[in-house]
Protein backbone atom coordinates (compact mmCIF):
# COMPACT_ATOMS: atom_id res chain seq x y z
CA UNK A 1 0.00 0.00 0.00
CA UNK A 2 1.28 3.46 -0.96
CA UNK A 3 1.52 5.43 2.29
CA UNK A 4 2.27 8.66 0.45
CA UNK A 5 -0.41 11.29 0.12
CA UNK A 6 -0.45 14.80 -1.29
CA UNK A 7 -2.16 17.88 0.07
CA UNK A 8 -3.00 21.06 -1.80
CA UNK A 9 -3.21 23.34 1.21
CA UNK A 10 -5.05 26.62 1.53
CA UNK A 11 -5.36 28.71 4.67
CA UNK A 12 -6.89 28.17 8.08
CA UNK A 13 -7.06 25.20 10.44
CA UNK A 14 -8.49 22.62 8.03
CA UNK A 15 -5.20 21.70 6.28
CA UNK A 16 -3.39 21.63 9.63
CA UNK A 17 -5.92 19.18 11.09
CA UNK A 18 -5.65 16.91 8.07
CA UNK A 19 -1.84 17.06 8.09
CA UNK A 20 -1.68 16.19 11.78
CA UNK A 21 -4.04 13.25 11.31
CA UNK A 22 -2.14 11.97 8.26
CA UNK A 23 1.13 12.01 10.18
CA UNK A 24 -0.48 10.27 13.17
CA UNK A 25 -1.68 7.53 10.82
CA UNK A 26 1.82 6.98 9.48
CA UNK A 27 1.47 8.64 6.08
CA UNK A 28 4.25 10.51 4.33
CA UNK A 29 2.59 13.81 3.53
CA UNK A 30 3.72 16.01 0.64
CA UNK A 31 2.28 19.50 0.87
CA UNK A 32 1.82 21.80 -2.09
CA UNK A 33 1.23 25.09 -0.31
CA UNK A 34 0.11 28.47 -1.60
CA UNK A 35 2.47 31.38 -1.08
CA UNK A 36 1.14 33.79 1.52
CA UNK A 37 -1.88 31.60 2.28
CA UNK A 38 -0.84 28.21 3.66
CA UNK A 39 0.18 28.31 7.35
CA UNK A 40 3.89 27.58 7.81
CA UNK A 41 3.09 25.34 10.81
CA UNK A 42 2.07 22.65 8.35
CA UNK A 43 5.72 21.88 7.63
CA UNK A 44 6.12 20.06 10.94
CA UNK A 45 3.72 17.34 9.74
CA UNK A 46 5.05 16.99 6.19
CA UNK A 47 7.73 14.81 4.63
CA UNK A 48 8.26 17.69 2.20
CA UNK A 49 6.62 21.05 1.52
CA UNK A 50 6.87 23.37 -1.44
CA UNK A 51 5.04 26.63 -2.11
CA UNK A 52 3.49 27.82 -5.33
CA UNK A 53 1.66 30.87 -6.58
CA UNK A 54 -2.12 30.72 -6.79
CA UNK A 55 -2.85 29.62 -10.33
CA UNK A 56 0.15 27.38 -10.89
CA UNK A 57 -0.66 23.82 -11.98
CA UNK A 58 2.51 22.37 -13.48
CA UNK A 59 4.63 23.01 -10.38
CA UNK A 60 2.41 21.20 -7.85
CA UNK A 61 1.81 18.28 -10.24
CA UNK A 62 5.54 17.85 -10.87
CA UNK A 63 6.15 18.09 -7.10
CA UNK A 64 3.70 15.26 -6.44
CA UNK A 65 4.96 13.09 -9.31
CA UNK A 66 8.57 13.43 -8.18
CA UNK A 67 7.50 12.34 -4.67
CA UNK A 68 5.65 9.30 -6.00
CA UNK A 69 2.24 10.62 -4.91
CA UNK A 70 -0.76 9.18 -6.73
CA UNK A 71 -3.52 10.46 -4.39
CA UNK A 72 -4.02 14.02 -3.15
CA UNK A 73 -6.70 16.15 -1.59
CA UNK A 74 -7.56 19.81 -1.17
CA UNK A 75 -8.10 21.46 2.18
CA UNK A 76 -8.21 25.03 3.42
CA UNK A 77 -9.51 28.43 2.49
CA UNK A 78 -8.59 30.47 -0.53
CA UNK A 79 -10.34 33.83 -0.58
CA UNK A 80 -12.66 33.81 -3.58
CA UNK A 81 -11.92 37.45 -4.36
CA UNK A 82 -8.36 36.36 -5.19
CA UNK A 83 -9.72 35.39 -8.57
CA UNK A 84 -9.89 39.08 -9.50
CA UNK A 85 -6.20 39.72 -8.98
CA UNK A 86 -4.47 37.00 -7.01
CA UNK A 87 -4.16 34.33 -9.70
CA UNK A 88 -0.89 34.22 -11.63
CA UNK A 89 -1.43 31.30 -14.02
CA UNK A 90 1.37 29.29 -15.55
CA UNK A 91 1.07 28.21 -19.19
CA UNK A 92 -0.90 25.06 -18.33
CA UNK A 93 -3.32 26.99 -16.13
CA UNK A 94 -3.72 29.74 -18.72
CA UNK A 95 -4.71 27.18 -21.35
CA UNK A 96 -7.14 25.60 -18.90
CA UNK A 97 -8.75 28.91 -17.95
CA UNK A 98 -9.31 29.62 -21.63
CA UNK A 99 -11.50 26.51 -21.93
CA UNK A 100 -13.76 27.28 -18.94
CA UNK A 101 -17.24 28.70 -19.38
CA UNK A 102 -16.91 30.62 -16.10
CA UNK A 103 -14.59 31.08 -13.13
CA UNK A 104 -16.87 29.88 -10.38
CA UNK A 105 -15.19 27.88 -7.63
CA UNK A 106 -16.68 24.56 -8.73
CA UNK A 107 -15.66 25.10 -12.34
CA UNK A 108 -12.07 25.93 -11.42
CA UNK A 109 -11.71 23.07 -8.95
CA UNK A 110 -13.30 20.50 -11.25
CA UNK A 111 -10.91 21.53 -14.00
CA UNK A 112 -7.94 21.22 -11.63
CA UNK A 113 -9.08 17.72 -10.64
CA UNK A 114 -9.12 16.82 -14.31
CA UNK A 115 -5.58 18.07 -14.81
CA UNK A 116 -4.33 16.06 -11.84
CA UNK A 117 -6.01 12.95 -13.21
CA UNK A 118 -4.25 13.37 -16.55
CA UNK A 119 -0.96 12.91 -14.69
CA UNK A 120 -2.11 9.91 -12.69
CA UNK A 121 -2.95 11.78 -9.48
CA UNK A 122 -6.39 11.05 -8.07
CA UNK A 123 -8.08 13.86 -6.15
CA UNK A 124 -9.83 12.25 -3.17
CA UNK A 125 -12.49 13.16 -0.60
CA UNK A 126 -11.52 16.27 1.38
CA UNK A 127 -12.86 14.67 4.56
CA UNK A 128 -10.36 11.78 4.33
CA UNK A 129 -9.08 10.89 7.84
CA UNK A 130 -11.53 13.45 9.28
CA UNK A 131 -14.82 11.59 8.85
CA UNK A 132 -15.37 11.80 12.62
CA UNK A 133 -15.81 15.56 12.20
CA UNK A 134 -18.88 15.09 9.97
CA UNK A 135 -21.86 15.20 12.36
CA UNK A 136 -24.82 12.83 12.42
CA UNK A 137 -28.33 14.35 12.49
CA UNK A 138 -29.56 15.77 15.76
CA UNK A 139 -29.06 18.48 18.33
CA UNK A 140 -25.32 18.98 18.85
CA UNK A 141 -25.23 21.76 21.43
CA UNK A 142 -27.40 24.20 23.34
CA UNK A 143 -31.17 24.29 23.80
CA UNK A 144 -33.52 22.70 21.31
CA UNK A 145 -34.59 25.31 18.71
CA UNK A 146 -38.16 26.53 19.17
CA UNK A 147 -40.99 26.49 16.65
CA UNK A 148 -40.12 29.84 15.03
CA UNK A 149 -36.46 28.92 14.78
CA UNK A 150 -37.37 25.66 13.03
CA UNK A 151 -39.60 27.57 10.62
CA UNK A 152 -36.62 29.82 9.86
CA UNK A 153 -34.43 26.77 9.32
CA UNK A 154 -36.94 25.13 6.96
CA UNK A 155 -37.32 28.28 4.86
CA UNK A 156 -33.62 29.09 5.07
CA UNK A 157 -32.69 25.58 3.98
CA UNK A 158 -34.50 26.00 0.68
CA UNK A 159 -32.98 29.45 0.14
CA UNK A 160 -29.47 28.24 0.99
CA UNK A 161 -29.77 25.23 -1.32
CA UNK A 162 -30.81 27.53 -4.15
CA UNK A 163 -27.80 29.83 -3.81
CA UNK A 164 -25.49 26.87 -3.21
CA UNK A 165 -26.58 25.20 -6.43
CA UNK A 166 -25.96 28.48 -8.27
CA UNK A 167 -22.43 28.46 -6.77
CA UNK A 168 -23.04 31.78 -5.02
CA UNK A 169 -22.55 30.73 -1.40
CA UNK A 170 -23.63 28.15 1.16
CA UNK A 171 -25.12 30.24 3.97
CA UNK A 172 -28.14 32.41 4.70
CA UNK A 173 -29.11 34.21 7.91
CA UNK A 174 -32.78 34.69 8.77
CA UNK A 175 -35.21 36.09 11.30
CA UNK A 176 -39.00 35.86 11.11
CA UNK A 177 -38.54 33.88 7.87
CA UNK A 178 -36.92 36.92 6.28
CA UNK A 179 -33.44 36.63 4.84
CA UNK A 180 -31.10 39.15 6.45
CA UNK A 181 -27.95 38.15 4.60
CA UNK A 182 -26.82 35.80 1.85
CA UNK A 183 -23.25 34.54 1.64
CA UNK A 184 -21.29 35.50 -1.44
CA UNK A 185 -17.52 35.85 -1.84
CA UNK A 186 -16.94 37.25 1.65
CA UNK A 187 -17.49 33.87 3.35
CA UNK A 188 -19.75 32.56 6.10
CA UNK A 189 -18.41 34.53 9.06
CA UNK A 190 -18.62 37.88 7.30
CA UNK A 191 -22.11 37.03 6.06
CA UNK A 192 -23.21 36.43 9.66
CA UNK A 193 -21.67 39.71 10.82
CA UNK A 194 -23.41 41.55 7.98
CA UNK A 195 -26.75 40.16 9.15
CA UNK A 196 -26.04 41.61 12.58
CA UNK A 197 -25.24 44.97 10.99
CA UNK A 198 -28.60 44.88 9.18
CA UNK A 199 -30.39 44.36 12.50
CA UNK A 200 -28.47 47.18 14.17
CA UNK A 201 -29.24 49.52 11.29
CA UNK A 202 -32.93 48.71 11.68
CA UNK A 203 -32.89 49.29 15.42
CA UNK A 204 -33.55 45.63 16.26
CA UNK A 205 -30.15 44.86 17.76
CA UNK A 206 -29.90 43.38 21.21
CA UNK A 207 -27.07 42.44 23.53
CA UNK A 208 -28.66 39.01 23.94
CA UNK A 209 -28.78 36.10 21.52
CA UNK A 210 -31.96 35.96 19.48
CA UNK A 211 -33.40 32.43 19.57
CA UNK A 212 -35.40 33.16 16.41
CA UNK A 213 -32.38 34.32 14.39
CA UNK A 214 -30.91 31.36 12.50
CA UNK A 215 -27.78 30.75 10.47
CA UNK A 216 -28.32 27.99 7.91
CA UNK A 217 -25.33 26.46 6.12
CA UNK A 218 -25.76 23.68 3.56
CA UNK A 219 -23.87 21.65 1.00
CA UNK A 220 -24.68 21.76 -2.69
CA UNK A 221 -27.38 19.35 -3.84
CA UNK A 222 -24.70 17.52 -5.83
CA UNK A 223 -21.80 18.27 -3.49
CA UNK A 224 -18.47 17.06 -4.80
CA UNK A 225 -16.81 15.78 -1.63
CA UNK A 226 -13.38 16.35 -3.16
CA UNK A 227 -13.48 20.10 -2.70
CA UNK A 228 -15.18 23.16 -1.22
CA UNK A 229 -16.94 21.29 1.57
CA UNK A 230 -18.98 23.32 4.07
CA UNK A 231 -16.67 23.98 7.02
CA UNK A 232 -17.42 25.62 10.37
CA UNK A 233 -15.30 26.33 13.42
CA UNK A 234 -15.19 28.39 16.58
CA UNK A 235 -14.84 31.60 14.54
CA UNK A 236 -18.35 30.92 13.19
CA UNK A 237 -19.70 30.86 16.75
CA UNK A 238 -17.91 34.09 17.61
CA UNK A 239 -19.47 35.73 14.55
CA UNK A 240 -22.88 34.52 15.67
CA UNK A 241 -22.38 35.97 19.13
CA UNK A 242 -21.38 39.30 17.60
CA UNK A 243 -24.43 39.31 15.32
CA UNK A 244 -26.89 38.03 17.94
CA UNK A 245 -27.82 34.85 16.06
CA UNK A 246 -28.89 32.12 18.48
CA UNK A 247 -29.26 29.11 16.18
CA UNK A 248 -26.96 27.38 13.72
CA UNK A 249 -28.26 24.67 11.37
CA UNK A 250 -25.81 22.63 9.30
CA UNK A 251 -26.13 19.69 6.93
CA UNK A 252 -25.51 16.29 8.50
CA UNK A 253 -22.75 14.17 7.00
CA UNK A 254 -21.45 16.91 4.70
CA UNK A 255 -20.27 19.69 7.03
CA UNK A 256 -16.86 19.53 8.67
CA UNK A 257 -16.70 20.85 12.23
CA UNK A 258 -13.11 21.88 12.84
CA UNK A 259 -11.81 21.13 16.35
CA UNK A 260 -15.19 19.60 17.11
CA UNK A 261 -14.70 19.22 20.86
CA UNK A 262 -13.73 22.87 21.35
CA UNK A 263 -16.48 23.96 18.96
CA UNK A 264 -19.26 22.19 20.86
CA UNK A 265 -17.88 23.32 24.22
CA UNK A 266 -17.91 26.95 23.10
CA UNK A 267 -21.40 26.65 21.62
CA UNK A 268 -22.69 25.31 24.93
CA UNK A 269 -20.87 28.03 26.88
CA UNK A 270 -22.38 30.76 24.72
CA UNK A 271 -25.86 29.23 24.84
CA UNK A 272 -25.99 28.74 21.09
CA UNK A 273 -28.17 26.02 19.57
CA UNK A 274 -26.37 23.92 16.97
CA UNK A 275 -28.46 21.41 15.07
CA UNK A 276 -27.36 18.96 12.36
CA UNK A 277 -30.10 18.45 9.79
CA UNK A 278 -30.88 15.41 7.66
CA UNK A 279 -31.97 16.91 4.29
CA UNK A 280 -34.70 14.27 4.02
CA UNK A 281 -36.40 15.81 7.05
CA UNK A 282 -36.68 19.17 5.28
CA UNK A 283 -37.82 18.12 1.82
Amino acid sequence: MNKKIGLIAGGGDFPLMFAREAKNLGYDLFVAGLKGITPKEIEQYAAATDYFRLGQISGPINFFKKAGVDKALMAGKVTHVSIFGGIMPDLRAAKLLFTLKDRKANSLLSALAGELQKDGIELINSATFLEHLLPAPGLLAGPKPGKEAMENITFGWKAAKTIADLDIGLTVVLRHSMVLAVEAMEGTDECIKRAGAVLRAGGSATDKLLPDMAVVKVARSKQDMRFDLPVIGTATLESMREAGAGVLAIEAGKTLILDKTAFLALASKLGLSVVSIDPASII
